[in-house]
């Protein structure tokens, strides 16, 4: 059954294809720390649901060694602006096609892939189908770009690369922090945020619960980046104790709602490197935080009014 391991694994073959590239950049002296560093991601990436765990956290902390010396990117090797320039005005919309690919296999795998069975068992997990779908979506889109632009294969891992380089190690804090959710929900990071909660903020009023709770839950996307990663926390200390449990809230809109505040937090943090150091890569930006200024305002309405929300309508 082809699931999560085949997008990982994809996505590996990728950050390989950096590392080598890395490796064989002969002009840049310290390309071995952008080699070793790309390598070992790929390696965990690759192989990480094989490896033992005690080698996983080995290779994490090297990761963070090299990041700590800081990476070497190398010299950009592909097509320069005046190539792009006219490539763009030769093509012209027809640039889009290769974009406009990726939503729509994604669209289409998502609701074809259940039904391609083998021997009458589903040939794709029914709760990766997305993932995988998108990871489909991601390759047909390069193989369009390739064949409009006419481009040789190996730009598209310079291409690769030098967005990763451009972005560096924060390429990995959304893998990082997601795992660092879970090891904080397992620790038991939940209860003690509800006791300093309880001890700091009175909880007697249903509605001073939710605006802890959907703050907290932004709070927390903040500090890890990621609202999925600060959901398990907040709700096994806040939200299901006290919503649910002592003021009979609804757990379905509490948990929607919550996620909402938390993605509230996302706009508003550079830890959320995908979301918004990304961007700010991709344009060229001169202040990596400008994406991050912009979207301050937006992201403080937003958890003002899913805070209200929730008050209005958790307790029904």
């Amino acid at each position: 059954m082809i699931g999560l391991d085949a997008v990982y694994i994809l996505t590996g073959v990728m950050f390989a294809a950096f590392a080598i590239s890395h490796g064989f950049d002969t002009s840049n002296k310290r390309r071995w720390r952008s080699t070793t560093f790309w390598g070992i991601f790929a390696i965990l990436l690759m192989a990480g649901s094989w490896l033992p765990d005690f080698l996983s956290g080995v290779l994490v902390l090297a990761m963070v060694g090299v990041a700590a010396l800081g990476l070497a990117p190398g010299k950009d090797t592909t097509s320069d602006d005046a190539t792009r320039a006219a490539s763009a005005g030769r093509l012209g919309n027809k640039l889009f096609v290769a974009a406009l690919a990726i939503p729509v296999v994604t669209m289409a795998g998502t609701l074809l892939l259940p039904h391609l069975l083998v021997h009458g068992a589903p040939l794709f997990a029914a709760k990766h189908v997305t993932l995988v779908s998108l990871a489909l979506g991601a390759v047909t889109g390069l193989l369009l770009a390739l064949r409009l632009t006419g481009a040789p294969g190996h730009f598209a891992t310079a291409e690769g690369r030098r967005l990763a380089d451009s972005i560096g190690w924060a390429t990995v804090l959304p893998q990082m922090l997601a795992a660092l959710g879970g090891i904080f929900a397992a620790a038991g990071v939940g209860a003690v945020v509800a006791t300093l909660a309880n001890n700091t903020i009175p909880m007697t009023q249903p509605f001073v619960v939710v605006i802890v709770y959907t703050i907290g839950m932004a709070l927390f996307t903040i500090i890890m980046g990621n609202a999925f990663a600060a959901f398990p926390v907040m709700t096994a200390g806040i939200g299901l104790p006290l919503i649910v449990g002592k003021f009979g809230g609804d757990p379905v809109v509490m948990s929607a709602l919550g996620m909402l505040s938390g993605f509230c937090g996302t706009p508003m943090t550079p830890m959320a490197a995908n979301f918004n150091i990304v961007p700010a890569a991709v344009l060229e930006l001169t202040d990596r935080n400008a994406v991050i200024k912009v979207q301050i305002p937006t992201a403080l309405m937003l958890l003002g009014v899913n805070t209200l929300i929730m008050i209005f309508f958790v307790y029904r």
